[in-house]
């Protein structure tokens, strides 16, 4: 009696261990995250997050744009979990602008603005009125004008904030005549124009090397450090804490490092 009612103990434990078997694998199964990211430098870095994700249970699926604009879009509007790619400034105007609820919930890695020109080596080269493009959105553009007034320019009117105008110039001696364009655009200007305010991860992409070849490059200590934004309503949702740390890992601040060489600075 008592070998048999060992053993049909042990066969009662196995079936349920059967039972409870697909219950725990769905429940070990990874947390899948569509995230958002801009082509170049952004992407780059998301692939080396993915692997330390992964031991963290997370399982990311990374979705490239080619602008500004569509990453927010398609995070407030459900087809992305988060997105990563853009600065604090930029996602509040956003928020303004397009009545998003996005959220910051992580520092990532700061790409310093920087000009650069076709024609000439040196910005003192550049002529007096020579035409310079600048990013048209009111962030990047506010902040390539940022950028002028910091190295004595021009100046702008008082109180303008980050997000000053080609309106709000007071003052512009060497009378240089500001082209806006779409920031993807200005790399593509350089051709065209005497010198461009191009965002570094597009600068990369067009082949430029920002500690090389920028005529001018922004004091790297401003607000434009980037950040990983959720929805507002997602902030606190488990999968979060992993995210970030993942990003904010010892080996993602390697691979930034190794790769870019001081164009991208890791900001956490």
């Amino acid at each position: 009696m008592t070998s048999f009612s060992i053993d049909r103990r042990s066969l009662i434990l196995s079936a349920t261990a059967l039972v409870a078997a697909p219950a725990i694998a769905r429940a070990q199964a990874p947390t899948k995250l569509r995230v958002g990211v801009t082509a170049g430098p952004h992407a780059q870095i998301l692939e080396a997050v993915k692997p330390v994700a992964a031991k963290r249970g997370l399982d990311l699926s990374i979705v490239e744009f080619s602008d500004y604009i569509l990453p927010n879009a398609a995070l407030a509007s459900g087809d992305l979990d988060v997105n990563s790619y853009q600065h604090k400034p930029f996602l509040d105007q956003q928020n303004a602008d397009r009545k998003y609820n996005l959220a910051g919930v992580g520092f990532t890695v700061n790409f310093p603005i920087g000009v650069y020109s076709k024609k000439h080596k040196r910005w003192e080269e550049v002529p007096a009125g020579a035409q310079v493009a600048i990013p048209n959105d009111p962030t990047n553009g506010g902040r390539a004008l940022l950028l002028f007034q910091d190295k004595g320019l021009v100046k702008l009117k008082d109180g303008v904030g980050y997000r000053p105008t080609i309106a709000d110039i007071v003052q512009n001696e060497r009378r240089f005549r500001f082209i806006e364009l779409e920031a993807a655009q200005t790399a593509r200007s350089l051709d065209d124009v005497a010198a461009a305010v191009i965002n570094t991860n597009y600068a990369l992409s067009a082949g430029l090397a920002p500690g090389r070849d920028a005529l001018l490059r922004e004091d790297p200590k401003g607000p434009y450090v980037n950040l990983i934004a959720v929805r507002d309503a997602d902030k606190d949702k488990p999968w979060v804490k992993p995210f970030v740390e993942s990003y904010q890992s010892a080996e993602v601040r390697d691979f930034v490092e190794k790769t870019f060489q001081g164009s991208v600075l890791s900001s956490w």
